[in-house]
């Protein structure tokens, strides 16, 4: 059964619309229309939507706004229904269960500036960011909006306000990769900016590809691809060895490394779990580590791992737990 208090606010849905082809937004307030709890721009929740699935969910409106959470979601038939349940089964006036609101990609007040990347939905958690920048008169920020057309690319007409427009720039490919945005003039050079990508893996990586030579720190990713969900046929099972207590907790196919650990009774500090906020790190004492994530530097890949997405080409990993 979920734990009721990892789910502790109850929200009705006051509104629901469609904002682009196969992506719907919600509107969450508190049914007695409390303010809700504060949030940070980059934040998400985690919904029980109506077929008991959990899912997390960007919140893209203002921070500053206590009266409501807005989510927006694209309808996947390709992934595990949780999406297809909140489009085809939620309807206004509806309660759902949600977690207070979580930040594992929160913008750096220290960066002067920021380049946004974002692709098809990915534009959720950037969007509050926009907003939040935008409250407080900060104008030094770049948005590169990757989508197929603009049809399927939600908040298009948000992200058209004249008082944006100069600051966004759409690309749509139509579905060719012969017309994909070329990035690399983005990152060509470091700058003292610093970068958010969030939308599908591959473009994650080639922002990570093309960043390696920017200063440590300076570039962040937000996915809500979990590390379950990132399974491959060819995956095995393999044996952690935790090397403070001794004890070996096996790790099946289509398992995490974090939540075999979990139903071993061990507890780790996790937040994104979809490789890319750091909270999991752990350090890697020996085995061979297959390396799934969006954080780790070459330099620390040789004795640190990410347990939330991260396997083994090794039948055994030894960590410092």
């Amino acid at each position: 059964m979920p734990d009721p208090a990892s789910l502790p606010l109850e929200l009705v849905i006051a509104r629901a619309e469609d904002i682009a082809t196969g992506v719907r937004m919600f509107e969450l307030r508190d049914p007695a229309g409390a303010p809700l709890p504060p949030f940070s721009a980059g934040s998400h929740i985690t919904v029980r939507v109506p077929n008991g699935a959990e899912r997390k969910y960007s919140l893209c409106n203002d921070p500053a706004e206590r009266d409501r959470y807005e989510i927006a979601v694209k309808r996947d038939t390709s992934g595990r229904g949780a999406s297809v349940s909140l489009v085809d089964e939620a309807r206004i006036g509806d309660r759902l269960n949600a977690s207070l609101p979580d930040n594992a990609f929160a913008l750096d007040e220290r960066a002067s500036g920021a380049i946004f990347v974002a692709g098809g939905i990915g534009i959720t958690p950037i969007l509050a960011m926009i907003r939040a920048l935008e409250r407080r008169g900060e104008t030094a920020w770049r948005l590169y909006y990757l989508v197929r057309d603009r049809a399927s690319a939600p908040f298009a007409d948000v992200l058209d306000d004249p008082a944006l427009r100069s600051r966004v720039k759409v690309h749509a490919d139509g579905g060719d990769p012969a017309r994909s945005f070329d990035l690399w003039p983005l990152f060509d050079k470091p700058g003292k900016a610093h970068v958010y990508c969030c939308g599908p893996r591959p473009l994650m990586d080639a922002v990570r590809d093309m960043t390696g030579h920017w200063p440590a720190g300076s570039i962040h990713f937000e996915s809500f691809v979990d590390g379950a969900a990132m399974a491959l046929p060819e995956d095995r099972a393999f044996t952690v060895r935790l090397a403070r207590s001794g004890r070996e907790v096996a790790v099946p196919a289509g398992v995490t490394i974090l939540d075999a650990l979990r139903r071993s009774g061990h507890v780790h500090p996790s937040s994104c779990e979809s490789g890319t906020c750091g909270t999991c790190k752990t350090r890697l004492l020996s085995g061979e580590p297959e390396h799934r994530d969006l954080v780790l530097a070459p330099d620390e890949q040789a004795d640190h791992i990410m347990i939330c997405v991260s396997r083994a080409r090794s039948d055994v990993l030894e960590l410092d737990l």
